[in-house]
C-alpha cells in the first residue's frame, strides 16, 4: 500500500470512527435536517484549499459511497490567482486524499489588488459568481461551500456588534443570479475545532489565507478574529454560549422585536400593534 493511499483511508476512517460523533453524525445531521442534497442532484463542491474545503470534498465523497440517494458531485477549484506555492499545496492535498478536482482558473486576486474599499467583499462576490458560472456550465444545480459551525456563531455575532443587525447565516439559499442554482453548507453542524482536530490527526497541512490584500494588511479581516476572541472568552464562563447562539437563530421570536427586515422591506411592530387589542 502506497502512501497516498494510506494517508488517504486513515483520513476517511478517522472521520467514520474517531470523528464520528463530532464530525460525520453533524455532517449527517445538516444534510437531512435542511433537505441539503435531493435523488440526481449534481453538486459542485466548491474547494479553495483550506482545512473547511477539503474536508467537505471528503465528506461528500464518503456520503456518495454510502446513501441510498443517488447524486452526483463535480470537485473544482477555482484559482484567483494563487502564487505558485499554494498552487501546488491544493493539488497535492488533493492527490493525497484522492480528491479529483477540476482547476479552472480567474484574475480575481488581479483585479481586487488594486481595489482599496471593501475588496473583501468583491472579492467575495467575485468568487460565487465565478464558481455558480462555472458549475452551471458543468451542468451543476448546486454549489457546496464549507461554512460550518463556528462561521455562523461568529458571522451572527459580527453582524450584531460592528453591522448594527441581526442576521444569521442560513444552510442553503436560492442564486439571485443563476436561475435554479443553489447554494448549500454541508458544514453548518461541524465546529472548527473539530476540523483542526481532524486535520492534525493526519498530518494534513492545509493553505491558509492566499489573499493579496491580507498579506499586505493584517488589519483586513481584524474583525473576525476579534469575535473569535470574543467567543473565546465568553466560553470560558459558559460554555455552551456558541450553542446558546445557535439555537437562538432557530427560534428567533419576530414578535418581540420593534423592526425587522423580510424579502427585502422592513417592518415595524407598529403595522400590526393594534390587531392584538380586544
Amino acid at each position: 500500500m502506497n502512501n497516498e493511499l494510506t494517508i488517504r483511508s486513515r483520513a476517511e476512517q478517522s472521520i467514520t470512527k474517531k470523528y464520528r460523533k463530532t464530525i460525520w453524525a453533524p455532517f449527517i445531521r445538516a444534510v437531512k435536517q435542511y433537505e441539503l442534497i435531493q435523488e440526481g442532484d449534481r453538486i459542485a463542491v466548491c474547494i479553495s484549499g483550506g482545512k473547511d474545503s477539503m474536508l467537505l470534498a471528503v465528506l461528500i465523497r464518503l456520503l456518495k459511497k454510502y446513501t441510498e440517494v443517488p447524486f452526483e458531485a463535480k470537485y473544482l477549484v477555482m484559482d484567483p490567482g494563487y502564487n505558485e506555492v499554494n498552487r501546488e499545496k491544493i493539488e497535492s492535498n488533493a492527490k493525497l486524499l484522492g480528491i479529483p478536482i477540476e482547476v479552472f482558473e480567474t484574475d480575481i486576486f488581479e483585479i481586487t489588488d488594486k481595489i482599496e474599499k471593501y475588496p473583501c467583499y468583491l472579492c467575495a462576490k467575485m468568487r460565487r459568481g465565478h464558481l455558480y458560472k462555472k458549475a452551471k456550465q458543468l451542468g451543476c444545480n448546486k454549489i457546496a461551500l464549507g461554512h460550518h459551525f463556528s462561521d455562523v456563531i461568529e458571522t451572527t455575532v459580527m453582524a450584531m456588534y460592528y453591522g448594527s443587525q441581526l442576521q444569521g447565516m442560513i444552510p442553503k439559499l436560492h442564486s439571485l443570479n443563476y436561475e435554479g442554482m443553489e447554494l448549500i453548507r454541508p458544514l453548518y453542524c461541524v465546529h472548527e475545532d473539530d476540523i483542526i482536530k481532524w486535520s492534525k490527526y493526519n498530518g494534513l497541512e492545509f493553505i491558509q489565507c492566499a489573499c493579496r490584500v491580507t498579506d499586505k494588511s493584517s488589519d483586513i479581516d481584524s474583525k473576525r478574529k476579534e469575535t473569535k476572541e470574543l467567543i473565546k472568552e465568553l466560553k470560558k464562563t459558559n460554555p455552551n454560549i456558541e450553542k446558546s447562539i445557535f439555537n437562538s437563530i432557530h427560534a428567533v421570536n419576530i414578535e418581540t422585536f420593534p423592526a425587522y427586515k423580510a424579502d427585502g422591506e422592513t417592518h415595524s411592530f407598529l403595522e400590526h400593534y393594534n390587531d392584538t387589542i380586544e
